[in-house]
């Protein structure tokens, strides 16, 4: 194959797939809401199974509900047959997958399932397969093709399956009230788990610099080279403005005698400022938004309690 030929084909396949989430998506009804309120609603765990492809989809299902927040467990459909059942609770609900709904693999399990009485959520191609009629709730994956030109290889429709697990993940999530903070219990390791466990107070630094708004330029000159270039102005415990170093500049570049020029003249009024509890990571994305270094930290009632410097969040892996 020429290297056009290689790219048309990576191409086709990604318009295929992408075409057929798509379809997935418009074809969302009132079975979707049903299965997410029945998940949402299980005492237990969710049991997630498949045959093949459609079972490493399953594996990945279990682990992006369990990642946020709805406990799941990757059942084997063969194993459940060899004692694996014993994973299965009468309080639990599970996903099954399978692209035809007629994986003879499956049906061992769905009985167990049924004498158990946990419902059952298929997420199959085949809504009226025996999977889809055993099921109390279907999701329809079905696709017009595979991305495989033999149309044999699951490709789309694995998609599109796993497509609609990460849309029940994130709908659940976003019912139970899941928080970032909730997110980042279950994530303490790797930086992963530092970026969201980090906090402004872990990095900044006590407050220095700072000058009254009658203050002049040359209190400023001192207060930069104590604070790392922020001067920060405080009027009556309230912080009414800030300099920087390109502050001083330009008014040395402008202004002969500028020593003498207060510091109220200068600065820039309602300055960007966060809070001890801000997560440090986005704090570090305001602050390469908006240009600036530093930014003074004020606790809820207003009150200047420290500074974060840019470069100390880099430091501490906030990125």
């Amino acid at each position: 194959m020429t290297a056009q030929a290689v790219l048309a084909a990576g191409r086709r396949t990604l318009e295929l797939e992408a075409e057929a989430v798509r379809h997935a998506a418009a074809a969302l009804d009132d079975r979707f809401a049903g299965a997410v309120e029945l998940l949402a609603r299980a005492r237990g765990r969710v049991i997630v199974s498949g045959v093949g492809k459609s079972g490493l989809i399953a594996r990945k299902i279990a682990a992006t509900l369990t990642s946020t927040g709805t406990p799941a467990s990757f059942l084997h459909p063969v194993d459940s047959m060899h004692g694996d059942l014993g994973l299965v609770g009468r309080d639990d609900v599970a996903i099954l997958l399978s692209k035809s709904g007629e994986t003879a693999e499956l049906f061992g399990l769905v009985a167990s399932l049924r004498r158990r009485e946990v419902p059952i959520v298929a997420i199959t191609g085949m809504p009226d397969s025996t999977l889809g009629r055993a099921a109390e709730l279907v999701l329809d994956a079905r696709v017009s093709e595979e991305a495989c030109p033999l149309d044999l290889a699951p490709t789309t429709s694995t998609t599109v399956a796993l497509a609609l697990g990460d849309a029940l993940a994130v709908a659940l999530l976003e019912q139970r009230g899941f928080t970032r903070d909730d997110f980042a219990a279950l994530h303490p390791g790797g930086s992963l788990g530092r970026r969201l466990l980090l906090t402004v107070r872990d990095v900044m630094l006590p407050p220095a610099g700072v000058v009254a708004p009658t203050g002049t330029m040359r209190d400023v000159v001192i207060a930069l080279a104590h604070a790392r270039g922020l001067a920060i102005v405080v009027e009556r415990a309230d912080v009414v403005g800030v300099l920087t170093t390109g502050d001083l500049t330009r008014i040395a570049e402008s202004t002969p005698d500028f020593l003498g020029v207060a510091a109220c003249d200068v600065m820039t009024r309602t300055p960007r400022t966060t809070t001890p509890h801000a997560l440090a990571a986005a704090v570090t994305g305001q602050m390469e938004r908006w240009g600036i270094m530093a930014m003074p930290v004020l606790q809820d009632g207003g009150a200047l309690c420290g500074v974060v410097h840019l470069h100390d969040l880099l430091r501490a892996g906030a990125l």
